[in-house]
């Protein structure tokens, strides 16, 4: 009875230690599996991948611009004395030919007269010269003088003509400087600056201030009904603007309202230092509400390119012959594919060809991905995206 207990504790004593084992052996065994397949997962890269999204069916743009007076004339003096009066001050609303002021001129006034007498004199000579010249022409047809005499008479009266024609042609000039003692609108509108005073010597054809601090741009009128808005477009942006498109324009006077621009033109160059073209809109001002030199903020929105796609700009890989991103096969396998940008912007690039909406594009691809490596897809912590795009914004 003794022996037999003592076996069946033996038996049970050996059925423990190989339990112990076998549960020893199973467990390195699996350790071993785990190890070699977390090893194997190291040993890919790992990659957050994104899909190509349609681009917006609107482009939308906002910019600062310039507003501008339809037309806006400084007018400097052509001729030069001492202002004896204006009449115009800002703000006023002129007409055409209204006047704004005028100026005492003695100097010219001297120069006029002294053109009308040699005007004169003139006329004096060349009436004498056609009465000798008919008297040497009358004893010519009689033999009584020679040829050349009569000849002599002819020439000294074409002579008085053409000296009396340019006396008259002096006299001419003076007459249109003297209308310019009077300064007048050019056209109707608002003056939006008077630059003088009374007593101010004004220089003619000179420009801004003299510097012995007299007076030379006299006035600036402005045409106001319609006013012109400068917007310099992005050259990346500038395939948006075509005729009869449309912007709403804000401005800071008015905080809760805005107006319509309607496309006017393009210069059709860009700045080499900014990269820009001037791009002119017309803006309706019949109340005079918008005033020349008021800064704006303009919003354009214009149809987007049919069939374009948008990708994270991380995505792009910038290579020698051109664009290029990253595609994962169903296997998870690398593939580069050349791809046509369009716009590009600091989060979003629009790309014209080489990717479809079922593509898986690595986002932010390592430098040292090869073509045709495998890699392990991972998905970014949750709000890691949105926190990245606020930080780019």
């Amino acid at each position: 009875m003794a022996s037999l207990s003592r076996n069946t504790l033996l038996a049970t004593g050996a059925c423990v230690l190989v339990a112990l084992v076998s549960y020893q052996v199973v467990t390195r065994v699996h350790a071993v599996s785990e190890l070699r397949a977390e090893t194997l997962r190291n040993a890919l890269p790992d990659v957050a991948v994104i899909q190509a999204k349609p681009s917006p069916k609107t482009v939308t743009l906002t910019l600062p611009g310039n507003i501008d007076a339809w037309y806006q004339a400084p007018l400097f003096p052509q001729a030069s004395g001492y202002l004896k009066m204006w009449y115009k001050d800002y703000g006023a609303e002129v007409k055409t030919g209204d006047v704004l002021a005028e100026i005492n001129a003695p100097s010219l006034d001297a120069q006029y007269a002294q053109a009308k007498a040699d005007l004169a004199e003139a006329q004096a000579k060349y009436n004498l010269a056609v009465v000798s010249a008919n008297r040497w022409r009358a004893m010519g047809k009689s033999q009584a003088v020679s040829g050349q005499s009569v000849s002599v008479a002819d020439a000294n009266e074409k002579a008085g003509l053409a000296q009396m024609q340019a006396a008259e042609h002096k006299v001419d000039q003076f007459t249109a400087l003297e209308r310019f003692k009077t300064i007048v609108a050019p056209f109707d509108g608002v003056v939006t600056s008077r630059d003088i005073n009374v007593g101010d010597y004004v220089s003619s054809g000179a420009g801004e201030h003299g510097s012995n601090g007299d007076a030379s741009q006299l006035f600036t009128v402005s045409d106001m009904h319609k006013m012109r808005l400068f917007v310099s477009v992005p050259e990346t942006f500038s395939y948006i603007l075509r005729p009869g498109m449309t912007a709403e324009v804000s401005v800071p006077q008015f905080a809760n309202r805005t107006f319509k621009a309607d496309f006017l033109t393009i210069a059709r160059g860009y700045d080499p230092n900014t990269r820009t073209a001037i791009t002119e809109f017309t803006i309706e001002n019949d109340k005079h509400e918008l005033w020349p030199g008021t800064f704006a903020s303009v919003k354009m929105t214009a149809p987007s390119t049919p069939g374009v796609f948008q990708i994270p700009t991380a995505a792009l890989v910038f290579e020698e012959k051109g664009m290029q991103v990253a595609v994962l096969d169903a296997n998870d396998v690398v593939h580069y594919h050349d791809i046509e940008v369009g716009r590009m912007a600091d989060a979003e690039t629009d790309v014209t060809s080489g990717v479809s909406p079922t593509d898986r594009i690595i986002n932010n691809p390592p430098a040292d991905l090869l073509e045709g490596q495998k890699v392990h897809v991972v998905q970014p912590a949750k709000g890691y995206d949105e926190e990245a795009e606020e930080i780019e914004g």
